[in-house]
């Protein structure tokens, strides 16, 4: 079975991409969603690594946000999508390549446990500013805290060096500066851009859902 791999972004969760999965899933597609916050870039990678390696197949992984940088230390995709996602280099971070926004950073409250959380009506228009008012707020919803340190953290390995990789800048973005994007898109094989905002998966779900399916096809046919 063709199967796909959805690595979410800093203060999100698996149910975030919900719509996306159950979509693709009616129409034969297996899809994993690991959870991350494992409290370190490393970990989450390892997370996402041992998901990857049970699939019988080798999947399609998209990384969004600061899931760009955990999906670019794994072993064994077949082909990986970067949606308003970094793209480190050696050495490189998520922070370090430009981080969060303004606005975005404007949305982080520090908890007294060292953790953050986002405040939400902010995190409403920052995240989900182009999406129908209930999907925003449910999405918001399902925000948590945030450990310290996991944008800073830098990946062992490249894959987008060795496996075909396709960017996607959102152009509407208010989050992960769309300038930024088209810059580090550039390190990719392929490039699409969408007029959304940060979070297509949310308000937009057919878009990922028809993505996916054209590269699984793609890949497929390349075996």
């Amino acid at each position: 079975m063709a199967a796909v791999v959805f690595v979410h972004g800093l203060y999100h969760r698996p149910e975030h991409f919900a719509a996306v999965a159950e979509q693709l899933q009616d129409a034969g597609t297996e899809v994993v969603v690991p959870e991350l916050h494992r409290g370190s870039l490393l970990a989450d990678t390892a997370a996402v690594q041992a998901a990857v390696d049970a699939l019988q197949e080798p999947p399609v992984v998209l990384g969004h946000s600061y899931g760009g940088s955990v999906i670019t230390g794994l072993r064994g995709a077949r082909h990986l999508v970067y949606l308003a996602a970094f793209v480190p280099d050696a050495g490189e971070s998520a922070a370090g390549l430009g981080g969060a926004s303004p606005q975005l950073q404007d949305a982080i409250s520090p908890q007294p446990d060292g953790s953050t959380r986002l405040h939400p009506d902010r995190a409403a228009a920052v995240l989900y500013g182009d999406c129908p008012e209930p999907l925003a707020a449910r999405a918001v919803d399902l925000l948590r805290a945030q450990a310290p340190g996991c944008g800073r953290g830098v990946p062992e390995r490249h894959g987008w060096k060795h496996t075909r990789s396709t960017y996607v800048v959102c152009a509407q973005d208010r989050a992960v500066d769309p300038g930024l994007q088209r810059t580090m898109a550039t390190r990719c094989t392929d490039v699409r851009e969408w007029q959304t905002g940060h979070s297509p998966f949310v308000g937009q779900p057919r878009l990922v859902v028809r993505l996916m399916q054209e590269l699984l096809a793609i890949t497929t046919s390349r075996r």
